[in-house]
């Protein structure tokens, strides 16, 4: 689906809204289908990790009890139901509370969580398909990104979560699709949304940060209910002067390419993480156990390992001697200390008990982050240099970490993630009948049907 020429005149408010609201399933490249299942897929395996978290967990006790007959729909793992609203945000903070969930780019953060919550809900509540579920995914994702283009990674830069804040554009658009919205309507969504977005940087390494997750899609799916109720909103809320763009990025170039035209799922597509901590760790974890199976390493022979990466990790990576599993998934120097001690690097290598590890604790107390400040602000790039207790000096470098759409997980890998996750709140049998039905999310007749066992 791309932009006529007369469309070029729109106010970027009505180029994004009348895309949204025009996609049909159709309208998605077939090449993007399987890159929106294994998006659910995952999604739904670390929500279901997520739901018995410490995050997961307290955010779910303050939802408010609905039978499905009153609109309640699923908490995803824990056999109750909720109220709409408490529901997504329980099942949105869930999804990123293990920080095992997946990125993109061309937002410069995670765009499936914010989404996959209110649009599974939505979709439970209307009993939509799950092509309906595809076409709500490829209409938020290509808002997320088109909101982000002009204003990042400034944004970042300023101390914005962009997950939370594009995500909550992500969330409308979804949601304005299930819902059918007009293009009209669904301008005010996105308008209305414009006035939600926050989530501050400062908060990685705590619960809030997973909450930032369930707060965008909450007020994602809330803007779209609020507009097909006829609320109104300021018409560029977004582009306008002291609109969103306006106050959350810097610089003057305003102008981003139209959503599907290049589709931004096709060119950068989404990355799905090998690790359950900050991406930015992921290339130094990559390398560092590269060197330690090339070189035959043990922890005890590690007399020094660096790191040194880019400045985007630099501003993520706060906590260099972390003292809770939160912070840890935030501490480039624990990351490379779990990449030498530990076989795998997995979700129990950062539950708080685990942290005081010795033999990890005792690579961490030799690890070193610098940054690069020539390298580009968001790169991945990192040099890993390892010195032995023998003097020797062995040295890696990576440009991209697992997961990515140039080197993807793959399918055999992406179910083994999605069971581990998965059988913490479900049953090995129930965690196998729902990874087969979102691999194959385009051939469901119904949503309710996928997530009536969980």
């Amino acid at each position: 689906m791309t932009q006529s020429s007369a469309e070029t005149t729109q106010t970027p408010e009505d180029v994004l809204a009348t895309f949204v609201a025009g996609l049909s399933y159709k309208d998605v490249p077939e090449s993007t289908i399987e890159t929106i299942e294994r998006a659910f897929a995952d999604t739904v395996g670390v929500t279901l990790a997520g739901v018995v978290a410490d995050a997961g967990k307290r955010a779910s006790a303050i939802a408010t009890p609905t039978a499905p007959e009153n609109g309640g729909v699923k908490i995803l793992g824990t056999g109750t139901h909720a109220a709409l609203a408490d529901a997504v945000l329980a099942n949105g903070t869930a999804g990123h509370a293990l920080d095992f969930d997946d990125l993109s780019w061309a937002m410069d953060g995670h765009p499936s969580v914010p989404m996959v919550a209110p649009a599974l809900a939505l979709a439970e509540q209307l009993d939509a398909s799950g092509k309906d579920l595809i076409t709500a995914f490829a209409a938020g994702y290509e808002a997320e990104c088109y909101v982000a283009e002009p204003i990042s990674p400034t944004h970042y830069e300023l101390g914005w979560h962009p997950t939370a804040t594009f995500g909550t554009f992500g969330a409308a658009a979804a949601a304005s699709q299930l819902l059918g919205l007009s293009a009209e309507e669904t301008k005010r969504a996105l308008n209305i949304a414009a006035s939600m977005p926050s989530g501050l940087k400062r908060n990685f390494g705590s619960m809030t940060k997973p909450l930032h997750a369930g707060l965008s899609g909450r007020s994602g799916v809330t803007a779209a209910q609020l507009a097909a109720e006829g609320f109104t909103a300021d018409e560029a809320a977004v582009s306008g002067s002291r609109g969103f763009w306006d106050r959350y990025g810097t610089g003057a170039e305003r102008v981003a390419k139209p959503p599907g035209d290049p589709w931004r799922l096709v060119e950068t597509g989404i990355s799905i993480k090998a690790y359950p901590c900050c991406y930015f760790t992921h290339t130094s974890i990559a390398a560092a156990q590269d060197l330690v199976s090339t070189h035959d390493i043990e922890p005890a022979d590690v007399e020094q390992i660096k790191s040194t990466a880019s400045g985007g990790a630099g501003d993520a990576l706060s906590h260099p001697d972390p003292q809770t599993g939160l912070e840890a998934k935030f501490s480039m120097e624990y990351a490379l200390a779990c990449a030498v001690a530990l076989d795998t690097v997995s979700l129990d290598a950062f539950e708080d008990d685990a942290i005081g590890e010795e033999t990890v604790q005792r690579v961490r107390e030799r690890a070193i982050f610098e940054v690069d400040e020539s390298l580009p602000y968001k790169s991945n790039d990192v040099l890993v240099e390892l010195t032995t207790t023998d003097g020797d000096t062995y040295e890696a470098t990576l440009t991209e970490p697992p997961g990515t759409p140039n080197n993807p997980l793959s399918d055999a890998e992406l179910r083994a993630k999605f069971i581990d996750c998965a059988t913490r709140a479900v049953s090995e049998s129930v965690a196998e009948e729902t990874v087969d039905k979102l691999l194959a999310l385009r051939d469901q007749p119904s949503v309710r049907d996928i997530v009536a066992p969980l």
